[in-house]
């Protein structure tokens, strides 16, 4: 993977949101900041350029000169502090940008003959805080406007962008997403609510909540809670998916977020085939109805084959 260090601008007046903290503002749970640091958490440094507030990761932290100075001002203060050869410069407003889209954007700055690259909207519009750029030119350039104009404040990014050669990417209709409204956060705290996306949604915020890198086949853990409910008891499902939680934990004690997500797979495989065997035996029981006088088998109450499938 491309060693890269990135910097989130977080530094604007948000006068679209009526002067509120938009890097604090809340989509899904995490902060819109939360939400960008979790897309680039493969960065050697991270610099966030704005006012310190807490993140759910540490970050280093500075500001434009002078303070409000745009984004291109904003832009090199946080160079600065980086040492990589490639920079991912992003904005703090990005609630879908994800993991691909910031590995993409570094394959394609990695291109022979390539200076950076940047997404572009589904408008075609380019988006200079959705981007990677190599550090060497970046910094070159930073230094010609700033000798040219007298300062990089108050200045467009488009001036920066008009002199490096950038590949462009399709972002989707997703990762260039930004927040500027109100309306825009409703948009996306309503879209993260929509049916295929709320559980993969749900999952990553409480990953990150908890402080856990692991990447598990949800898949298995819903079949799990599935077969516990219907071949034991509802109340089975949620207690079952907690043990085999912590069974894997035990397993993988001191091991790397693959050797814990195979733990997860094996505990989920034997909890599933006794909830199986649990149900099969109750099976059983209700296919039998009773000994040969038609008397409950060996002194089991009547029913009881329905009560221990937990579906009555």
């Amino acid at each position: 993977m491309t060693a890269y260090d990135v910097i989130v601008l977080a530094g604007g007046a948000a006068k679209r949101l009526g002067g509120a903290d938009k890097p604090g503002v809340r989509v899904g749970g995490r902060s819109l900041l939360d939400r960008v640091l979790a897309a680039c958490d493969g960065a050697a440094r991270t610099v966030v350029v704005g006012d310190r507030r807490a993140t759910a990761r540490p970050v280093l932290w500075t500001r434009e000169v002078p303070q409000g100075g745009g984004p291109l001002a904003a832009l090199g203060a946080g160079l600065t502090l980086t040492t990589a050869q490639y920079v991912v410069a992003l904005s703090a407003d990005l609630p879908f940008l994800g993991r691909g889209t910031v590995d993409a954007l570094l394959a394609a700055a990695g291109e022979p003959g390539r200076e950076g690259a940047l997404c572009t909207d589904p408008d075609g519009r380019d988006q200079p805080l959705v981007a990677a750029y190599r550090a060497e030119p970046l910094r070159r350039e930073l230094a010609l406007i700033a000798t040219e104009y007298g300062s990089l404040a108050g200045l467009p990014l488009r001036i920066l962008t008009a002199e490096l050669e950038l590949a462009r990417i399709d972002a989707g209709p997703d990762a260039a997403f930004d927040c500027d409204t109100w309306g825009d956060i409703a948009a996306a705290r309503a879209r993260i609510r929509e049916h295929g996306a709320v559980l993969d949604e749900w999952i990553t915020s409480v990953k990150n909540e908890l402080g856990i890198e692991l990447d598990v086949d949800t898949g298995v853990l819903l079949d799990l809670a599935r077969d516990a409910a219907h071949g034991v008891a509802r109340p089975a499902a949620p207690l079952t998916t907690f043990l085999v939680g912590y069974a894997a934990a035990r397993a993988s004690a001191g091991a790397g977020p693959d050797e814990a997500a195979a733990a997860v797979a094996e505990a989920s495989r034997k909890a599933t085939a006794l909830a199986l065997r649990w149900e099969a035996e109750a099976a059983e029981a209700a296919g039998q109805g009773g000994d040969a006088e038609g008397g409950p088998a060996d002194g089991a109450k009547p029913d009881a084959g329905r009560e221990g499938t937990g579906t009555s």
